[in-house]
C-alpha cells in the first residue's frame, strides 16, 4: 500500500476501488481523455493506448484483450498498473518510453529517450521489399539507412533484402547505442554495420544500391506547436529547420555520389511535399503510396538526381 499512497489521489483510490481488467480499462480511457493526452507513438486513441499499457503491465498478450476483461488483478498488479497509467497522465511520457518498446507491424524494437519512437511509413514499404521499384529483392547489395535512430529501418531492410549488407548511420552516439541493442536482438550484427556520421560526412567513398532515410523534417512552426509527448523525443531527431528541409536538402545533394548506377533514394518527409517540390522543381519525384496516402515518401533514381 505504500506504493499506492505515493500516487496522485485519483490513481491511489483506483487501487482500492477497481478490481478487473475491464474496470481498469474504463478508468484509463477516462483519465486519458480528461487529460487530453496526445497520441501518435504507436497508438492513435485513448482506448488503444489504455489497452496496450494495461496488457503490457500485466504481461499479457498484446492482441488478446477480450479473454482477460473480467480477470481480477492482485493488489500488486493494481499498484503496477496504477503507477504506469499515472506516469502517462502526469508526465505525458509517450507509452513507448514507459514500456521500452515500439512496434512496426509485427516487429518489436527496444526504445528509450535517446531515439524518437519509430513510426516510419517506409516500414510499410519494406514489408513488400519496395516492389515494384525493386524488381528483385535478392539482387540488392549494399544499402544504407541514413539517420537510423533506433536502427529499425536498417533491420527491416536487412530482413527485406536477404543478400544486402546494410549500414545504419546517425549523428547521435546515444541513438547508435540503442540501434546496436536492436541489431543484436535480431541477430543481424554480421549484416548491419552502424556508423556515426553527420549525413554523408563520414561515408566518403561508399556507394549503395539503396538509400532509405527518415530524417528530421519537422518545420520550425510545427516544432513550436508540438504536444508535450513529442517534446520527450530528441529535438535533434525531429527539427528540420525553418521549412523542415534542412537535412533533406543535404541528403538530395549528397546522394548521387553515394548511389550505384540505377540506385534508389527513398526518403520520408512528413507533410512537406509542397515545400519540397517548390525547392526542387526540376526533380522528377515519385511519391509512394502508404496507408496515409502519397504525400509522405518520395523515391528518386540516381540518374534523375545526376541529370537534374
Amino acid at each position: 500500500m505504500a506504493r499506492a499512497a505515493r500516487l496522485p489521489a485519483v490513481f491511489a483510490a483506483a487501487t482500492q476501488d477497481l478490481a478487473t481488467v475491464r474496470d481498469w480499462l474504463r478508468f484509463a480511457v477516462s483519465r486519458f481523455t480528461d487529460a487530453k493526452l496526445a497520441f501518435g507513438h504507436g497508438t492513435h486513441e485513448a482506448y488503444d493506448e489504455a489497452a496496450y499499457l494495461i496488457l503490457h503491465a500485466l504481461h499479457l498478450p498484446l492482441d488478446r484483450l477480450e479473454p482477460f476483461l473480467d480477470a481480477h488483478l492482485t493488489a500488486q498488479e493494481r499498484d503496477t498498473v496504477a503507477a504506469l497509467l499515472a506516469r502517462r497522465v502526469t508526465d505525458r511520457v509517450p507509452a513507448a518510453y514507459l514500456t521500452r518498446e515500439a512496434w512496426l507491424g509485427e516487429h518489436r524494437f527496444y526504445v528509450d529517450d535517446r531515439v524518437i519512437v519509430p513510426r516510419s511509413f517506409i516500414a510499410e514499404l519494406l514489408r513488400d521489399a519496395l516492389e515494384p521499384w525493386v524488381p528483385d529483392a535478392e539482387a540488392v547489395g549494399p544499402a544504407l539507412d541514413l539517420c537510423t535512430g533506433s536502427g529499425c529501418l536498417a533491420i527491416l531492410a536487412a530482413l527485406a533484402f536477404p543478400n544486402a549488407r546494410v549500414e545504419g548511420a546517425d549523428i547521435s552516439a546515444g541513438a547508435l547505442a540503442v540501434a546496436r541493442r536492436n541489431v543484436a536482438d535480431y541477430g543481424l550484427a554480421d549484416r548491419i554495420e552502424l556508423v556515426k556520421s553527420n549525413v554523408f560526412a563520414q561515408l566518403a567513398g561508399r556507394t549503395y544500391d539503396l538509400i532509405v532515410s527518415n530524417p528530421p523534417y519537422v518545420n520550425a512552426a510545427a516544432m513550436r506547436r508540438l504536444p508535450e509527448e513529442y517534446r520527450h523525443e530528441p529535438r535533434l531527431a525531429l527539427a528540420g529547420g525553418r521549412d523542415g528541409l534542412d537535412v533533406v536538402r543535404r541528403i538530395i545533394a549528397g546522394a548521387p555520389a553515394h548511389l550505384a548506377s540505377g540506385g534508389l533514394l527513398v526518403v520520408e518527409i512528413g507533410h512537406n511535399r509542397e515545400a519540397l517540390e517548390v525547392a526542387f522543381p526540376t526533380l522528377p519525384f515519385t511519391w509512394l503510396e502508404t496507408s496515409s496516402g502519397d504525400e509522405h515518401v518520395f523515391l528518386l533514381r540516381r540518374e534523375a538526381l545526376v541529370d537534374a
